[in-house]
């Protein structure tokens, strides 16, 4: 069955500015919550696709792509912010930006467990990497150094000093989170006591102090893929901060800064060069030999040629990300102009010149003739 049209499902124009489309949503989210319509399946349908209407408008870069292609443009793997097969999960990063964390969690039954259940998710980190032209075109293992928060060794980020264990919080009764009802929604707090953790540490650990974490300096791989282009960043997914009670530990997102060649420059998987040639060459025709990735190669240069003519040398480029296929060079040949000349070289150069003045094939000449004709 066809999906519906996201802006129809929301009710909005294909205008709407983000805040339109939130307050949109808003309203129907609540008309058709599950929890409001208790074994409803329309209004529970309903529910799910304005979710989905949501997840794709909300976004900028997904709103550009839908507005381009439809549904279409997420139909092979590449599906909205947080909906996924058409039921429930990955809806709470959508359901809270309209409505905030807290409510989510119980609208989706985060009842009983609270905060200790679920942790908390370390810390995302961010390291600026610096790479040259070569290792951003080939691929490169490079090593850095990062300093994050670690499970303490002491306690093993616990917080509690070794020998002895937290207390269940009397405040939350363990939950790690203080529920009150507004309306028809039951809404969590998290718990001011125990800041959500659910227990309460009599005896923090020495070591940290009770936090769970040691701040520690480590050195990490990062393998940077052939084909990499100035301005993207790797994810290094579990290599940021650690999460505290069992919570997932964060992310690493590794920012690429290609360095610029003296020679090359880059235009997606293509490289481009500029090479000097003399006149002489040019004139006549000559072989010279030419700086690639992978070392100086012979060119041709065929007589007659024109200063800024482009070669093309294939397979000469930079790999295409994420396949074994590169891109091509393409060399500029400049005709030098040298800006001092010896004796001889001038007296050549007047006869020559004086040569081709009086050529009938003189390019010089016909322009004159052109321009006798239009004056005559």
């Amino acid at each position: 069955m066809a999906k519906r049209d996201c802006y129809e499902v929301l009710g909005v124009a294909k205008s709407a500015s983000k805040d339109e489309i939130k307050k949109a949503y808003r309203k129907l989210a609540v008309k058709f919550h599950p929890d409001k319509n208790p074994g409803n399946k329309e209004a529970e349908d309903k529910f799910k696709e304005a979710t989905e209407a949501y997840s794709l408008l909300s976004d900028d870069a997904s709103r550009r792509k839908y507005d381009q292609f439809g549904h279409a443009a997420f139909e092979q793997g590449g599906g909205g912010r947080g909906f996924q097969g058409g039921d429930f999960s990955g809806f709470e990063d959508i359901f809270g930006d309209v409505f905030g964390s807290d409510i989510f969690s119980s609208f989706f039954g985060g009842g009983g467990g609270g905060g200790r259940g679920r942790g908390q998710a370390g810390r995302d980190l961010k390291y600026n990497l610096d790479i040259t032209f070569e290792e951003a075109a080939f691929g490169a293992e490079k090593e850095i150094a990062v300093s994050r928060n670690m499970a303490c060794s002491g306690c093993a980020g616990s917080g509690a000093e070794p020998g002895s264990k937290a207390e269940r919080c009397t405040n939350c009764g363990g939950a790690g989170q203080v529920r009150m009802q507004q309306g028809f929604f039951t809404i969590a707090r998290t718990c001011h006591v125990c800041s959500g953790r659910g227990e309460k540490i009599s005896k923090p650990c020495k070591k940290c102090s009770g936090t769970g974490h040691d701040q520690v300096k480590g050195k990490i791989s990062v393998k940077v893929p052939a084909g990499i282009e100035h301005g993207q960043r790797l994810k290094l997914r579990g290599e940021g901060e650690a999460g505290l009670d069992g919570g997932r530990s964060g992310d690493l997102y590794v920012q690429i800064a290609v360095k610029e060649h003296e020679v090359f420059e880059r235009e997606g998987a293509d490289v481009m060069c500029e090479v000097p040639i003399t006149y002489p060459s040019a004139v006549l025709g000559t072989e010279i030999s030419v700086p690639t990735l992978d070392g100086m190669v012979n060119m041709k240069i065929p007589p007659g040629t024109t200063s800024g003519k482009v070669f093309r040398l294939k397979n000469r480029g930079v790999k295409v990300l994420g396949t074994n296929s590169r891109g091509d060079q393409h060399v500029r040949v400049v005709i030098e102009v040298p800006r001092k000349i010896s004796k001889e070289e001038e007296e050549l150069l007047n006869k020559l010149s004086e040569i081709r003045r009086n050529s009938p094939n003189s390019e010089t000449q016909s322009f004159f003739e052109k321009m006798k004709g239009m004056f005559s």
